[in-house]
């Protein structure tokens, strides 16, 4: 074999190698029937405020850093528009948590409360609406 022939030969066993890892990691990222979901909801409203920049930055990787194992990954999703173009958008921002144990969850935010009800206060004057829900089936588009 000669040398320009093995080093191909390498190249192209490196890039299997991290083509796998690559593939593992997304699919761990996925939600899965079982786990539950807590949703976070910022209402739009006249008056309301909400920096987007310090939930993304601070306060969703604090609450990770709280919840621990127990959270298996986390989204926030922005607003952009309602059910038309017209409409205002109904939500400034949803938080999710993906998480696989609720009482483990709610034992959290209970002795963490004021540290997150203080860090609520310095990005949003909103009343955040909580949702926690089984999630019951994942479904994908076959259509493709």
């Amino acid at each position: 074999m000669t040398a320009k022939t093995k080093f191909f030969a390498l190249i192209f066993a490196f890039t299997i190698l991290i083509s796998c890892k690559t593939s593992q990691l997304k699919h761990s990222s996925m939600p899965e029937a079982g786990m539950f979901k807590v949703e976070i909801l910022y209402a739009n409203g006249e008056d309301k405020t909400f920096d987007m920049d310090y939930y993304e930055k601070n306060h969703m990787p604090m609450m990770a850093g709280l919840l621990g194992k127990n959270l298996k990954f986390y989204e926030i999703d922005k607003g952009i528009a309602g059910r038309t173009p017209n409409d205002k958008v109904p939500f400034v921002a949803v938080g999710y948590f993906y998480i696989t144990n609720v009482a483990e969850y709610n034992k959290t935010i209970a002795e963490n409360r004021d540290a997150i009800i203080n860090d609520i206060k310095k990005y949003t004057n909103i009343q955040p609406v909580i949702q926690i829900s089984e999630i019951k089936q994942i479904g994908h588009n076959t259509a493709n």
